[in-house]
């Protein structure tokens, strides 16, 4: 049985795990969950998900990842409770991905025109534009 708090750590884990791809530490699920409890509880809450088969932590000093049946719960709970918001939430992510594919193939169509005009300095400026964006 998961509580009202390991609920909205496990959402909140979820969310940002799907939108960085980067395990999810206890620092950072105590500063966005805007929970009133010390970071040891957090540190018990995320155990006893991990327990229960909802996370996993891929190695000692990482942060936790959701499981299976994380995703399962998560969706099972967004479907019979928020629909809309669940679809919109996927509709959104889909939306800043195209965005970041859009900007990245304009990047990739300016290098192209430059190359064929063998212009070693907008060559560089766009590769320096293109590192300073991705850092």
């Amino acid at each position: 049985m998961i509580t009202e708090r390991q609920e909205k750590l496990l959402n909140f884990l979820i969310k940002e795990y799907i939108s960085t791809a980067e395990p999810v530490s206890s620092k950072a699920l105590k500063k966005a969950c805007d929970l009133d409890v010390c970071g040891a509880t957090i540190r018990n809450d995320l155990q006893a998900l991990t327990k229960q088969g909802f996370i996993e932590q891929p190695h000692t000093s990482a942060g936790r990842i959701p499981t299976k049946k994380a995703y399962k719960h998560f969706a099972d709970k967004m479907a019979s409770e928020h629909e809309t918001t669940f679809l919109t939430f996927i509709y959104q992510e889909i939306r800043v991905t195209k965005v970041q594919i859009q900007e990245e193939l304009k990047l990739t169509e300016e290098l192209m025109q430059t190359l064929e005009n063998d212009n070693l300095f907008e060559i560089l400026n766009i590769l320096d534009q293109w590192h300073k964006k991705i850092k």
